[in-house]
């Protein structure tokens, strides 16, 4: 919290492991992904970055691919998981957000895709981003790296709720009470299903494996 749960190795490291120990666990129905503090996130630890940029190509690939492979395990997680952002989710904090399948955001939240300030570029959230906001809406925000309030976020598409911070408890569980309802197959299916059918053209292809995918479950 007394950085703004920004991210470094030490945090890219736990996270990934912690993501994958809740998908495992038969228990766990719905993850709640939330920051204490302040912020949710604020991306990026700045000593990390100066560090990073003194490191050459190996070494920023390297950290590259944990953080590429940090947000993917959350995203493509077979639990409903929601982020419960009440602070600033700037950077790879938007990119957290983004990679949760559902976002409740308090009034006082804000956003950013703020890299280009930094001379870098949202490069390992963009596939996230790009999903909730859509690509028109990350040309200005990608380059402009400006301030996205909630209201505004939630109008893009970054955030499902808003709601002010007393009721942000509160409505995160009243989402969390409607995916309890849903069967935890079912759930992994769906979001395996979005995967393969979003952007895709429809045609003979696509149709047969939508059939194939609900007969396999029925059967």
């Amino acid at each position: 919290p007394d950085l703004h749960n920004a991210f470094d190795e030490t945090l890219i490291t736990e996270l990934t492991a912690a993501c994958v120990a809740l998908d495992q666990d038969k228990d766990v129905r719905v993850v709640v992904l939330a920051g204490r503090g302040k912020s949710f996130s604020a991306g990026a630890d700045l000593n990390w970055m100066k560090r990073a940029a003194n490191n050459g190509l190996d070494d920023n690939l390297n950290d590259a691919r944990a953080l590429a492979g940090m947000l993917r395990t959350l995203a493509e997680m077979k639990k409903p998981t929601i982020a419960r952002v009440q602070g600033a989710a700037l950077g790879g904090g938007m990119g957290l957000a983004a990679a949760c399948d559902i976002a409740v955001a308090s009034s006082k939240a804000v956003f950013a895709t703020s890299e280009v300030k930094f001379g870098i570029i949202p490069s390992a959230i963009s596939p996230y981003v790009l999903r909730a906001i859509g690509a028109r809406q990350a040309y200005r925000y990608f380059q402009s790296a400006e301030r996205i309030d909630a209201a505004r976020a939630r109008d893009a598409g970054m955030v499902h709720e808003m709601v002010e911070p007393e009721q942000l408890d509160a409505k995160v569980q009243e989402v969390v009470a409607a995916l309890l309802t849903g069967g935890p197959c079912a759930q992994a299916a769906a979001k395996e299903l979005i995967r393969a059918v979003a952007n895709q053209p429809i045609n003979h292809t696509l149709v047969e494996d939508t059939a194939h995918r609900i007969a396999h479950l029925r059967a």
